[in-house]
Parts: C-alpha cells; structure tokens; sequence
C-alpha cells in the first residue's frame, strides 16, 4: 500500500514539472497592466503627498512637500465626510436595486419561451453595451422638463426632475441601475440553468411555491455567484462618475448630489488644488482595493464550490 501511494505521487511530481505554474498565465497580462495603471497610481500617490496647484503645474512655483498633510486636510473637511457617507449610501441603494432588478429578470428568463427570452436578453445587452455618455444622455432627454417623454406621458409640464436632491437621486440610480442589471441577469441565470431540474421538481412535488424554491434552493445554491455579483457591484457603484456628472451638470443644485469621484474631479480641476484632489483618489483607491480583495477572496471560494 505504501509503495503504491509513494509510486502514485511521484507520478504526479513528474507529471506536475512538466505543466508550467498557474501564475505564468497571468504574466502576458501582468504585462501590460502593471505599467497601464502602475505609473499613474504612483504619480497620484505622489501629488498626494506635494501641494501641487496651477502655480506648479505652470512652472511658475515649486512643489513643496506636504507629507500627510493633504490627508489631514481632508479628513478634516466635514464636507469631505458628507459626501463619502452619501456616496456609501447611494452605492449601497444602487447595489441592491441592480441585484433586485437582475435577480427578478434572471427567473423571469427561466418562465418565458424562447421568444420573450431572446427578446429580453437582447433589450438588457443592449443597455449593457451603450456607453454611460449616451445613456446618461438619452435618459436626460426623457426627463427633460419641457420635451420630455416621462413628464408627458405623466402629465406633469415643466416638472423639473434634476432639482430636488432625492428625485434626482432615483433618475440617475434607474439609469446607473439600467446600465448594470444585465451582468447581475446573466451572472444569476447561467447559474439557475446550472441548478439540476430534478432538485426543484423534487421542491415542487413537496409542496415549495416558487417563491420558498426560489429564497430555500435556488438562492442558497447561487451564493457563490451572489458574492461575486454584489462585490462587483459595489466596485462600480462607489466609484461612479459620468452618470451623476453629465446628468446633475458637475453635481446638482449646489453641489447636492456629488459623490466622491465627482469631489475629487471638483477639488483637483475645478479648484485646482492637484495635490488635494490625489489625496481624495487615493483614499477611493484604497476602500476599492479593499473591496476588490473581497472580491478576489469571493471568487476563490465560488470556484471551488461551484
């Protein structure tokens, strides 16, 4: 028995130096990437640490070094803390819709024939391919005050939907929410095809409607890919930029609806404070790798379990 565990594992070691190791795949990639975001996370971490303003930027003054001093100022900025709380927030509400959007068409796709189910994965691909400029701005166009479609169909004239702060919240989240439902939707009906028919027939023939099959067997079967979907999702949603941009006109009514890509845009070219506006990316930076390690950390468990 033991002769043949040991003949078993050399076996393997020699089939194993034959096959190069897993992270030489990745170096082709490595490749390009590290240099694509390599410098330009280095140069941001270094303008974070210089107050850096239009006087250095044309040549007219020196840098001077500030160490943590950008960070101190911003952590000290009450402004600062209001719209990282109100970006974690709107992010949070995004997250929940795109999952609630995308986990209810996913199941639909899994009732319709193959007409319908054509016809809706066409529609959420094609959202899902147009740019965030064109979406942003057909979406602006239907809500316009004056021409709009919605306030027509409605009936409300001149209703202006980008002037409150929580009405403008729910136009530019359906919209983020439009460009984001179709990776949730996809993600989640591969994953329910997966699932053996047997299983919820079983479910059925005890007694399961389809709404305690879908909550005890297919939601808890599909955890892995949830994990994964959620996390991404917060990746794109805390960092979102050109919807709330283009449509709120650079932030809203007095700044109302920034959230923290916007502020550091604002803080870095609108009041040319470089330095400032580094920092403010930097700490998006790291509450995204953060994220984005969970993220990985996610995958790795969804693959081995699925």
């Amino acid at each position: 028995m033991t002769a043949v565990a040991l003949t078993g594992r050399h076996v393997r070691a020699r089939a194993g130096r034959g096959r190069p190791r897993p992270w030489l795949y990745l170096l082709p990639a490595a490749a390009v990437l590290v240099p694509m975001f390599g410098y330009p996370v280095y140069m941001l971490g270094l303008l974070s640490v210089f107050d850096y303003r239009q006087a250095q930027v044309s040549g007219g003054q020196p840098s001077t070094f500030v160490g943590f001093g950008n960070y101190a100022t911003i952590f000290g900025d009450a402004r600062f803390w209001e719209v990282l709380a109100q970006t974690v927030g709107f992010a949070a509400a995004l997250v929940v819709a795109t999952l609630a959007v995308g986990a209810a068409l996913a199941v639909l796709l899994t009732r319709v024939g193959p007409v319908p189910r054509t016809a809706l994965s066409l529609a959420a691909l094609g959202a899902w391919a147009a740019p965030a400029m064109t979406g942003s701005t057909v979406w602006m166009f239907l809500f316009d005050a004056d021409l709009g479609l919605v306030n027509q169909v409605l009936g409300l004239d001149g209703f202006n939907w980008f002037y409150d702060r929580w009405v403008t919240f729910g136009v530019v989240g359906a919209t983020i929410v439009w460009h984001s439902f179709p990776l949730v939707m996809v993600t989640l009906y591969a994953g329910i095809q997966a699932i053996p028919g047997s299983v919820l027939e079983a479910a059925g023939i005890d007694g399961a409607s389809v709404w305690q099959s879908f909550w005890k067997i297919i939601v808890p079967m599909l955890r892995p890919l949830i994990a994964i979907v959620v996390i991404q999702s917060v990746i794109w949603d805390f960092k979102v930029f050109t919807q709330i941009y283009v449509m709120t006109n650079g932030g809203g009514v007095a700044g109302q609806n920034t959230v923290l890509n916007v502020y550091a845009y604002q803080t870095a070219f609108g009041s040319s404070e470089y330095g400032l506006g580094s920092a403010i990316a930097v700490v998006m930076t790291l509450i995204l790798l953060a994220v984005t390690l969970l993220y990985i950390r996610a995958l790795h468990r969804g693959g081995e379990r699925l």
